[in-house]
């Protein structure tokens, strides 16, 4: 790499396909559970939960326009919300996001919620509007929440750019332009090495002023796709507008009135771009109004001439000369208590599958008369009057429950900004994903682009592995990833790496990363803070200085000895609790360093003791126990101050000698194998030999082999050391 402080390196067990032995969803666990709380095999109410590596993801969470109060909402008992890390939204359809304020509001939830500028400005607007009229609609009683409680909401939604990545526990996710509508978008998410693509609605062309759907530069392993048409294809844009102006321009020239019913914000924009254009082309229609009626039509206006900067390069360019969404020939309409219904006229009206509002209310009014007409520009859902009046049914029920004459023309001129068959293989041929999730479909048309699928890939050798899923509400599908482990090594363990180095050090994840550094690098490369712990104890003492030198030396043969005059101790270090208190202890002693600094030993013949100091550190335990082992026998030793003591200065090079002045005479035959570093000793028939030592560290060998010795001298007397 060319950063010198990093290196890498792979686990060699990574990449084996082991059993699963974590509990499900652990930290550890390989596999990913995703269970659709909504629009699995229809649609409406999107709500996705995705569950891997201990990682919690709500993906949308929408309501069904066809129920009413809580029958509406996402199948969400079915998911603890209060462990939900992450709530990403795609767009401001009441089917992605009418659940939201109820979640956030009335639910435990404490995790994070993200969608685009756009969306959230909209959402505000399309939320309170859908609380109004929800009031005064069938099943006004079980309205979910309150219009504070969408403010209340507001405070609780973070933003996010496109492409802008951000990273919220672990789990890594990035939006892509979606199409569909302003602000509209789909997620990158990214936890462990895993990617997930989920789609949300999306339209891979460009309108008269969205741009197309962007395909992601990285493949993920799974997308998550809707499949709202199914294996259908659109009609071309051009033929599509041309019937969408010529079915208005029949109407009102005969006399009709033209109801278009619309949701407030979307292809509303569209289709006023298109008619506000057609009229201005044909001067025999200037005398007919177009209406936009809503009551957020001034607020939804508002809003798109604020986010042009948002839309496609043919708006940018008319930018320079005039807003597009300042139209010439469109008229908003908050009501209808000011409308003039005599004569011809053509209303966008909200909202557009007729359950309630403006749209319901104008077309009760103009459906028994012929001449009307209805232009039905978008996807309907089953359950709805939209998609009742498209069955042609001779009558229909009012909001009332009275029953009317249904004579009015009906015409469906889909403006629906969903992909169609030929846009989602492409999509899906550029991504090659390993695995394809199909949501927001009815099970028909879902089952038929899995079909389709499968035929068009069966012979693709970039797609041999594909598996394609279309899971039915609560069901849970089941995924296995097993990912390598990959560690950097960082700071200064790096310097003077070879290839065939064994590697020492702290292994460090942060969520799903992973370094290798030595202790004294953790507060630069974490968040770690490190502390040393200064540790003594202190042992009764009564014999020489020589004497004690004696037996440290056989641990250390290189401690360093210095005689200290007048040394002041720590406070903490006094023995003396009132001094301890009041005044520093000082007194002569003498200081042995062992271990090349590991410990120090302080002897203090006014007190007799001598006291241990050393910092903790597991292998300097090691070295502790030894020295406490060793001045407990000094001390033991009978006549220890009328020994001859011999020179260890060179103790590495006599070890006989050594062993000789320890073991006394009577012990037997001492054999010593320098080369081999094995001890033999012999007494009568009998002799034993002592393990061999083989370590890095020359003091830490010689600590082991003399520890040894010594616990069996003392614990079972001089000749215990020969098997008897």
């Amino acid at each position: 790499m060319s950063d010198p402080t990093f290196k890498e390196f792979v686990s060699p067990s990574a990449s084996v396909d082991r059993p699963d032995v974590e509990p499900f969803g652990s930290v550890n666990s390989d596999v990913l559970q995703f269970i659709p709380l909504g629009s699995g095999q229809e649609v409406g109410r999107s709500c996705h939960f995705l569950h891997f590596k201990g990682k919690r993801i709500l993906l949308d969470c929408g309501i069904h326009p066809g129920m009413h109060g809580l029958d509406s909402l996402p199948f969400l008992d079915f998911v603890e919300v209060d462990q939900v890390d992450l709530l990403l939204v795609t767009h401001f359809h009441l089917d992605h996001c009418g659940a939201l304020p109820w979640v956030l509001t009335k639910t435990n939830f404490r995790g994070r919620c993200f969608m685009t500028h756009a969306t959230k400005a909209i959402y505000r607007i399309m939320l309170g509007d859908f609380v109004k009229v929800a009031k005064t609609g069938p099943g006004g009683e079980k309205v979910l929440y309150t219009e504070e409680d969408v403010e209340k909401s507001m405070a609780k939604i973070e933003v996010i750019d496109y492409k802008e990545q951000k990273e919220v526990n672990g789990i890594r996710f990035r939006p892509y332009v979606a199409g569909h509508v302003l602000g509209a978008c789909m997620f990158m998410i990214e936890i462990d090495t895993v990617r997930i693509l989920y789609t949300g609605d999306f339209s891979c062309e460009e309108d008269r002023h969205l741009r197309a759907a962007e395909v992601p530069e990285t493949r993920p392993d799974i997308l998550i796709c809707e499949s709202t048409y199914g294996v259908q294809t659109h009609e071309s844009r051009e033929v599509r507008e041309q019937r969408f102006t010529e079915t208005a321009k029949e109407i009102v020239t005969r006399g009709g009135r033209c109801l278009i019913p619309v949701f407030a914000l979307g292809r509303a924009q569209e289709l006023l771009l298109i008619l506000d254009e057609y009229w201005r082309a044909h001067p025999e229609l200037h005398s007919i109004p177009v209406y936009y009626a809503s009551a957020l039509a001034k607020k939804c206006l508002a809003v798109y001439q604020t986010f042009v900067n948002g839309m496609n390069d043919h708006v940018q360019r008319q930018l320079l000369y005039s807003n597009p969404f300042v139209f010439k020939h469109v008229n908003s309409l908050k009501n209808t208590d000011h409308f003039d219904e005599t004569g011809p006229c053509v209303v966008l009206a909200t909202p557009g599958m007729l359950q309630s509002g403006l749209s319901r209310q104008l077309f009760e009014q103009w459906a028994a008369d012929s001449k009307n007409g209805c232009i039905v520009a978008g996807y309907c859902v089953e359950g709805t009057l939209a998609k009742h009046i498209l069955s042609e049914p001779e009558e229909i029920t009012t909001l009332s429950g009275r029953r009317i004459p249904m004579r009015m023309q009906v015409s469906y001129i889909s403006f629906s900004a969903h992909t169609d068959f030929t846009q989602t293989s492409n999509f899906i041929t550029r991504l090659k994903p390993h695995h394809i999730i199909l949501v927001h479909g009815e099970q028909g048309e879902m089952a038929r682009l899995k079909g389709g699928l499968q035929r068009l890939f069966e012979h693709n050798p970039d797609f041999s592995n594909l598996e394609i899923h279309m899971p039915r509400n609560t069901e849970s599908l089941t995924l296995r990833f097993v990912s390598e482990k990959v560690a950097r090594l960082v700071g200064s363990i790096v310097a003077n790496l070879h290839t065939d180095d064994h590697i020492q050090g702290i292994l460090m994840r942060r969520n799903f990363n992973y370094n290798v550094l030595l202790p004294q690098d953790l507060q630069e490369y974490s968040s770690l803070r490190t502390s040393s712990v200064s540790n003594f104890q202190t042992i009764y003492y009564s014999h020489s200085v020589e004497w004690l030198t004696f037996n440290l030396r056989t641990l250390d043969p290189h401690l360093q000895i210095e005689k200290l005059k007048n040394y002041e101790f720590p406070d903490y270090l006094s023995l003396d609790a009132k001094r301890r208190k009041t005044e520093m202890k000082m007194t002569d002693v003498t200081l042995f360093k062992m271990f090349e600094g590991v410990a120090n030993v302080y002897f203090i013949p006014g007190e007799n003791i001598v006291r241990i100091c050393w910092m903790a550190d597991t292998e300097a335990d090691i070295f502790i126990e030894t020295i406490v082992v060793c001045v407990l026998s000094a001390e033991e030793s009978e006549g220890a101050d009328k020994l001859q003591l011999p020179d260890i200065t060179n103790y590495g090079v006599d070890t006989k000698t050594v062993l000789k002045s320890l073991i006394h005479d009577d012990a037997g035959k001492i054999e010593v194998d320098d080369e081999n570093q094995v001890l033999k000793i012999e007494s009568g028939d009998n002799a034993a030999e002592n393990f061999t030592v083989e370590s890095s560290s020359v003091s830490l060998e010689t600590v082991l082999k003399t520890t040894v010795n010594q616990i069996q001298e003392h614990a079972k007397g001089l000749k215990s050391s020969v098997k008897k």
